[in-house]
């Protein structure tokens, strides 16, 4: 069964064209990997919440959009092993256009997929 990587990640919003092209850079490389599938979806009606929303998971500032990403991998294994070697590749993952300490992130058991990227 497939694997699912989420992400939620502050990003300078007058970095976007930057943060789009370092993400569309990785992409072959995650894909080449094992990864099956990879989207970004830029915050365009993302709410403030009263107790909890994205912006605070991040500590989101004003000059700042909150992105989720996410990656379909074909198993956990497979995600498994592209991380480790990915960290041999690039320890630092250098050249992130986002404060990466403030990124949230996981890997999901899928429940329930529907649709064409299932």
């Amino acid at each position: 069964m497939s694997y699912i990587d989420g992400f939620v990640v502050p990003v300078p919003t007058a970095k976007r064209e930057e943060y789009r092209a370092h993400e569309a850079k990785w992409w072959p490389t995650f894909r080449d990997m094992g990864a099956k599938a990879f989207g970004v979806g830029w915050g365009d009606d993302v709410p403030h919440g009263k107790q909890t929303d994205f912006f605070r998971a991040v500590e989101a500032t004003a000059a700042e959009t909150v992105v989720l990403c996410w990656m379909i991998w074909p198993d956990k294994a497979t995600r498994d092993a592209a991380y480790k070697k990915m960290m041999e590749l690039d320890p630092d993952v250098s050249g992130m256009p986002f404060d990466g300490k403030r990124m949230i992130y996981g890997g999901f058991e899928p429940l329930l997929m529907e649709g064409t990227a299932a």
